[in-house]
């Protein structure tokens, strides 16, 4: 008779059926090896959630002005500078401003590709930075003037609409001293923030209404306009030196805008009209 097969078994399995690990002695430590130290513990990484204050301003500084795609590069500037030459302006120390002063600092980072362009853009509160070809069209307007024509520089330039402060960086390396108005406090600290970013120390903007003038610092050589009324604000008038020019948009009697040049002669005030133009409206009041 065969023996019956052994069987597995069955769980639970009872205390006396369960195996015993093995388990190795430990030895003791020689007595001549001193104990080892505990290891020091790894010091974590330092995690950092913020920049440096300093570094962070440097990269705040940075990210206010648009560069790289080529458009902080001279060759840039000068190639538009040269452009305004072919189309006809002539003034030399014009061009050489145009082709020193970045545009691109002063237009919004989404529409600096086209900084150089001859365009208009927008720039916050219904106003625009006009195209370079009219900004150097009525600064050489102004340039042309009789007391512009007497000394290599215009003593005191009023600009009327400061806007982002393009123009006003275009004359003050044409005049000894600029004075331009805004009445939009935002894009007057806007500029202001510019002007001191370049170094431009011989302009001085005014938060206030541009249809008064500036008395404080007439009379002016010069009065440039970026704006276009009815008519010439009478305080203009008043307020530009003999032999000084005033240079705008106006309106014609119409819907359209025209370049008007008064200059103030011995004998009271001659008026030319030049080709049309298309200008912000001229306001009067101050913007918060």
């Amino acid at each position: 008779m065969t023996d019956a097969p052994r069987r597995a078994p069955k769980f639970p399995l009872r205390l006396d059926q369960m195996a015993t690990p093995r388990r190795t002695p430990v030895k003791p430590p020689h007595p001549a090896a001193p104990a080892r130290p505990p290891a020091a513990p790894v010091a974590a990484p330092l995690l950092r959630p913020q920049q440096p204050l300093q570094h962070a301003a440097e990269l705040a500084a940075r990210s206010r002005a648009p560069t790289g795609l080529g458009m902080d590069s001279a060759s840039v500037r000068r190639r538009m500078a040269e452009r305004l030459r072919a189309d006809g302006l002539r003034h030399e120390a014009l061009l050489a401003a145009l082709a020193d002063v970045p545009r691109h600092r002063f237009v919004d980072a989404a529409l600096v590709t086209q900084a150089y362009e001859d365009t208009s853009l927008p720039i916050g509160h219904g106003q625009t930075i006009s195209k370079p070809s009219v900004v150097a069209r009525m600064i050489e307007l102004l340039l042309d003037s009789a007391a512009g024509r007497r000394g290599a520089r215009l003593a005191r330039v009023l600009e009327v609409g400061t806007g982002c402060g393009y123009q006003a960086a275009l004359l003050a390396r044409l005049a000894r001293q600029v004075v331009s108005v805004e009445r939009v406090k935002p894009l007057h600290d806007r500029a202001r923030d510019q002007m001191l970013a370049l170094g431009i120390a011989n302009a001085r903007l005014v938060y206030g209404d541009g249809m008064l003038g500036h008395p404080p610092n007439a009379p002016y050589d010069g009065i440039i306009a970026a704006a276009g009324g009815e008519s010439l604000p009478q305080a203009w008038l008043d307020q530009l030196a003999p032999g000084g020019r005033i240079v705008a948009p106006v309106h014609d009697g119409g819907a359209r805008q025209v370049l008007v040049v008064v200059d103030r002669t011995e004998d009271g005030f001659e008026r030319t009209v030049h080709e049309a133009v298309q200008f912000v409206p001229l306001r009067s009041g101050l913007v918060r």
